[in-house]
């Protein structure tokens, strides 16, 4: 294994995430229950949203929505937006294009809510936000971040997350930073037809090419569809099947939750051991992750980017993690990235409001586009012409000995990273 120096141990982050969970039974026994926030006038705030309940986005849809359902709870403790309060209205999507347009045209039309945020995933995004866009509604969203997005050109659109175009940097420049005798010779490349997965395995295949990996295994061009509700048995065996016959040195995998259990599932009947393994999405989902695998056993090494972790000290972070932690209970490596990447999306329209001291549409949009600089749990936000954040940083995270934590850049980092990665089929 690869020795580099490493600025923060785990007992580090063991003891920043115990502070954590002090700090949370602290506030919960401080709040009085009969307390109630106090707003200049009842007349409610309505943001409608559209997430996944059921199908491939499942799980991530649930975790959006704790994100903005803390954000509700945390702008309507301190008085509200403009002195009113906020009020959610969520409708379910089943993880279909179809059933998103029909859902934002509902919250239009027919709900008349004031504002909008989007729902999960870059492939319902992309097709929600042209929606948005024809009533002139901002529309401040944390998971669409692929680059087949920004090329609409939309006005009104804002993605307050990582574009998904760099989430793989980091690993591709860790795997690059190794010595040639220890840096790995091949690669497969698996992903399913969302644009949030296709654009970071192409670009992480460019530059992994370019510096000397050969492509043994690559369906970025005809990836499987995923909006068949049976496509998890229907077509990733055969995929992963493939990969397996290839021996590549390191699997880069495009997935979310039930992908990436499919794959692990054929790799372990396979004894298939590649020595580096990242998926896109699926192993940053803390205990729904662990038991989708089967366990600890299984999840180590698995690596993971995200642009967010729950130690970090980005505006309201800890105040997030304490919420969360109060409503939902767990801890705090158990928190999945898509609530922070909601929170941040109820930051940034708060913070506009706050700056334009409207609800007015237009107004948040030319201040979303004025160059200002918006904080978030993420870290700051600020959007270029097309809505991406050009600010954002990547981070690369690894379940080592049954704990989810950053290990590259070394700036942030809780432990080497582990390389290669244990056979642990």
């Amino acid at each position: 294994m690869l020795k580099q120096p490493v600025l923060r141990s785990k007992a580090f982050f063991s003891v920043v995430t115990s502070l954590i969970m002090i700090l949370a039974a602290l506030s919960a026994c401080a709040q009085d229950p009969s307390a109630s926030p106090t707003f200049s006038s009842q007349l409610p705030i309505t943001i409608g949203t559209s997430l996944s309940s059921t199908g491939s986005h499942a799980a991530d849809g649930a975790a959006m929505q704790q994100g903005y359902l803390l954000w509700q709870q945390a702008v309507n403790n301190n008085g509200g937006l403009l002195g009113h309060p906020v009020q959610l209205v969520i409708l379910h999507d089943d993880s279909t294009t179809a059933k998103v347009v029909s859902n934002y045209n509902t919250l239009i039309h027919k709900d008349h809510v004031d504002l909008l945020f989007g729902p999960f995933s870059s492939t319902l995004t992309k097709v929600s936000a042209p929606v948005a866009a024809q009533s002139g509604f901002a529309f401040i969203e944390g998971s669409g971040e692929a680059q087949s997005i920004f090329n609409l050109k939309l006005h009104n659109l804002f993605a307050v997350s990582l574009p998904a175009s760099n989430d793989l940097l980091t690993f591709v420049y860790y795997i690059l930073s190794l010595p040639l005798s220890l840096r790995p010779k091949t690669a497969a490349y698996a992903t399913s037809d969302d644009p949030f997965t296709t654009s970071q395995l192409d670009v992480a295949r460019q530059l992994l090419e370019q510096g000397g990996v050969t492509t043994l295994y690559n369906n970025i061009a005809h990836p499987y569809p995923t909006e068949d509700p049976n496509y998890v048995t229907k077509y990733i065996p055969s995929v992963a099947e493939q990969v397996v016959a290839t021996n590549a040195q390191v699997d880069i995998l495009g997935t979310v939750l039930p992908d990436v259990q499919m794959y692990i599932k054929i790799f372990k009947q396979d004894h298939y051991n590649p020595r580096a393994l990242i998926a896109t999405a699926g192993p940053d989902l803390g205990q729904d992750f662990v038991r989708a695998v089967g366990g600890f056993k299984y999840t180590e090494g698995m690596f993971v980017p995200n642009g967010w972790y729950p130690q970090s000290s980005n505006f309201q972070n800890i105040e997030m993690v304490q919420a969360y932690l109060a409503k939902y209970g767990g801890n705090a490596d158990q928190i999945n990235a898509d609530v922070a990447e909601g929170f941040s999306v109820g930051q940034v329209l708060e913070q506009a409001v706050d700056k334009t001291q409207s609800i007015n549409n237009a107004k948040i949009i030319a201040e979303l586009h004025s160059g200002d600089v918006f904080n978030t749990v993420q870290g700051t936000a600020q959007f270029t012409p097309d809505g991406q954040n050009a600010q954002a940083i990547s981070y690369l995270f690894q379940w080592q000995s049954g704990q989810f934590i950053p290990v590259y850049p070394l700036s942030v980092a809780a432990q080497n990273p582990e390389f290669p990665r244990s056979p642990n089929y």
